[in-house]
């Protein structure tokens, strides 16, 4: 089977846990084809270089989001108001507001269908005229965006844009569109897929709504984050009608991606109750956990089985470890608070907070949490800053399994990889209650709110002080990460899901010389192996 595999930001890139699962997938599925279509995210990215691909990756396509120059293509005057035509209504769509609203009811089905027809038609326009990026940066762009905010029965927010916010959203709309003058929608390009698999929702997903829309290619959709989500947080600081704008555009995007896609894999329930609220189909639905490599924790995760000998030997009594990036919303300052308390319950405790900043908001941070710990604990020095960044940084592994407990204190989390290695190696965990932890969990630790150190310290305490209790949770926690989050059953989950979507999507024609017609069928899809001579493929 052909993929084509559609990412932003993440594989092949040399960083990012996106990159990680995609390079587990396609390594898991070496029977499969993948053509690979990446969207970078800046220059740095592209400096950091591309890991090494598996002979399966029979093909690699690239553009950048962050810069485009113009593509050279002047409209004549009937582009020119096929274009104003598409994207006014496109512009229309975004102040009816955000898909699925509540009280739109049926309006917000025609502004749907008004947003669709236009997106695809400026799709179609780009591809007849060989791109579009300079009429996404043109005046009769900015103009268009203008009428529909100035229109009557527009929001507030959109009436009092002033030029300049209607100046920043069409720059964004600009960047987001530039899937649209791609030259992957050929035949032998994204044509000739069975399927396309889109590594992330939004703007990921785009090439695929356009591969589905020209050539009827299904498209199934992973997301083990929310970029709606994320995309509202981003935004907060913009000013109220930029702010507005955009939002109505990624939520009617998300919407069409739901509507569209033959299948979608949330990577827990709280992704798949966001996917719902934007309109997604619940027959959609499969919920795949992202696949993590066990093998590395394996050695700790069998010796806190065995808890004898040597596995007291690699455990630090009184120990707390905290694993990940260091930024604001992991919230150490409260773990610091928390800490405080644990020490004056369980003289001897020791903090260990093992991590690197991923730049200089980062990097500001955790210079005020280790101002902080010095005027905590001025005495003595029982909190431990680890560089996890560095050439001298310690074994990942190792750092999990000297830890008696292991916490996580997020205000902000998706998928919490750092619970699922403490996991892994045996140790019983405490976290607090965001994203998808409590999914993850299952009663294998304890879950406290957010924000709140002294539930935070009396958790931690509370193990701390009953070895047979971490023992316990430590070894159920083992045995529920082996059964739901290792890469094995991520792989064969989408190796079922890919046989799913081709067996009940037969729509692809294969063309013969000798044939009148196109005939369903004429190759069996057992031939379409990486290494096959190509077949031609018609819509």
């Amino acid at each position: 089977m052909r993929i084509g595999l559609l990412t932003e930001g993440g594989y092949p890139y040399a960083r990012g846990e996106a990159r990680l699962w995609c390079d587990r997938l396609v390594r898991g599925l070496g029977q499969h084809e993948f053509r690979l279509y990446a969207l970078s995210r800046g220059r740095d990215q592209e400096r950091a270089g591309w890991v090494d691909l598996p002979a399966q990756v029979t093909q690699v396509r690239t553009a950048p989001l962050w810069t485009a120059e113009v593509d050279g293509t002047w409209y004549g005057r009937r582009a020119r108001r096929r274009f104003a035509e598409h994207y006014g209504d496109l512009a229309a769509g975004l102040c009816a507001g955000p898909a699925g609203a509540p009280g739109q009811g049926e309006r917000s089905r025609e502004e749907a269908d008004r947003f669709r027809s236009a997106l695809y038609g400026l799709a179609e326009l780009a591809r007849e005229q060989g791109g579009m990026v300079a009429a996404l940066r043109s005046e009769e762009a900015v103009r268009a965006l203008e009428r529909v905010c100035r229109a009557p029965g527009a929001p507030r927010a959109a009436r009092e844009a002033r030029v300049t916010d209607l100046l920043l959203v069409g720059a964004h709309l600009e960047q987001a569109l530039r899937p649209l003058s791609l030259d992957w929608y050929q035949e032998g390009e994204l044509g000739s897929v069975d399927l396309c698999h889109a590594a992330a929702g939004g703007l990921a997903a785009l090439p695929g709504l356009l591969a589905r829309h020209f050539h009827g290619v299904p498209l199934v959709v992973t997301e083990y984050g929310v970029p709606l989500r994320a995309h509202y947080l981003g935004s907060a600081d913009a000013p109220p009608a930029v702010r507005a704008l955009l939002a109505a555009f990624h939520g009617r995007l998300a919407a069409e991606v739901y509507r569209s896609a033959a299948v979608l894999t949330p990577g827990n329930a709280h992704v798949r109750r966001w996917q719902e609220r934007c309109g997604a189909d619940r027959a959609k639905l499969r919920t795949v956990y992202p696949g993590m490599s066990a093998a590395r924790f394996a050695e700790a995760g069998e010796l806190a089985g065995g808890r004898a000998g040597a596995a007291d030997a690699r455990i630090e009594p009184g120990t707390l470890v905290w694993v990940g990036r260091i930024e604001p919303s992991k919230d150490l300052v409260t773990l610091l608070h928390a800490f405080a308390a644990v020490r004056a319950r369980v003289p001897g405790a020791r903090l260990r907070i093992a991590g690197s900043a991923p730049d200089a908001e980062g990097a500001a941070y955790l210079l005020h949490c280790e101002e902080l710990a010095a005027r905590l604990f001025p005495a003595d020095a029982p909190v431990e800053f680890v560089d996890m960044g560095g050439p001298a940084a310690p074994d990942l592994a190792e750092v999990y399994a000297r830890g008696a407990v292991i916490v996580l204190s997020s205000v902000v989390e998706g998928f919490p990889v750092s619970v699922v290695e403490a996991m892994f190696s045996g140790r019983a965990t405490v976290s607090t209650d965001v994203g998808a932890v409590v999914e993850v969990v299952g009663g294998t630790g304890l879950v406290v709110p957010p924000r709140n150190p002294r539930a935070l310290a009396d958790a931690c305490a509370a193990l701390l002080g009953d070895p047979e209790r971490r023992d316990r949770l430590g070894a159920a926690a083992r045995a529920r990460a082996l059964e739901l989050f290792t890469v094995e059953q991520n792989v064969a989950a989408f190796h079922r899901i890919y046989l799913e979507v081709a067996g009940r999507c037969p729509v692809r024609r294969i063309a013969e010389a000798d044939a009148a017609e196109p005939r369903p069928f004429a190759v069996p899809a057992e031939l379409r192996v990486a290494g096959a001579e190509s077949v031609e493929v018609t819509g």
